[in-house]
């Protein structure tokens, strides 16, 4: 059964255990949306709780000109933008990490000083993320670490491609002045 079909026969029956099945396929993204922005795994799992009741409560809003799974995902990600923005004091951090393949990674030995420039890197990078605002913040994850194209973003963010470019653009050279003054 398709999800745009679990989500009708939710709301035609008001069936709760159909909700279970919409919970399973969809909580560990949520969750994984949620810690990405908090960096906590108890408050993602609560921001996670938060956003599945408020999607009970409006599931009937769905109306289906999209996937239900790019309605949930912007669900979520409004519903964390929203939580952060009222809750300036919070720090959240995100880390834009690399995936190394660790199978066929040489026998080369690495070099130590090597290691510790890459930390400083990651180090400096996260400061520079950490002082950019939470819109240029989340735009520049939602493209490089959760790898969404550009088409994805303008349905998310609901605004059209070249808006979405340029909300990249300028994130990036904010990012690219924080690092260097970081530096």
């Amino acid at each position: 059964m398709t999800d745009e079909e679990l989500v009708s026969k939710i709301i035609s029956s008001n069936n709760t255990e159909l909700f279970g099945v919409l919970y399973d396929r969809f909580s560990k993204v949520i969750y994984n949306k949620c810690y990405s922005f908090v960096n906590d795994q108890e408050e993602a799992k609560d921001l996670t709780q938060d956003i599945f009741l408020k999607l009970y409560v409006k599931l009937s809003s769905f109306q289906g000109k999209s996937k239900f799974s790019t309605w949930v995902y912007s669900f979520t990600y409004n519903h964390c933008v929203n939580y952060v923005s009222r809750n300036p004091a919070k720090k959240y951090e995100t880390r834009l990490s690399e995936s190394y393949d660790l199978e066929n990674f040489s026998d080369c030995s690495v070099d130590i000083i090597d290691l510790n420039e890459e930390e400083k890197v990651e180090e400096k990078l996260n400061y520079a993320l950490n002082g950019l605002s939470a819109d240029d913040k989340s735009i520049l994850v939602l493209k490089y670490q959760n790898n969404l194209s550009i088409k994805n973003l303008e349905g998310l963010l609901g605004i059209g491609s070249s808006a979405v470019k340029m909300r990249i653009k300028r994130a990036r050279e904010r990012l690219s002045t924080s690092y260097q003054l970081v530096s």
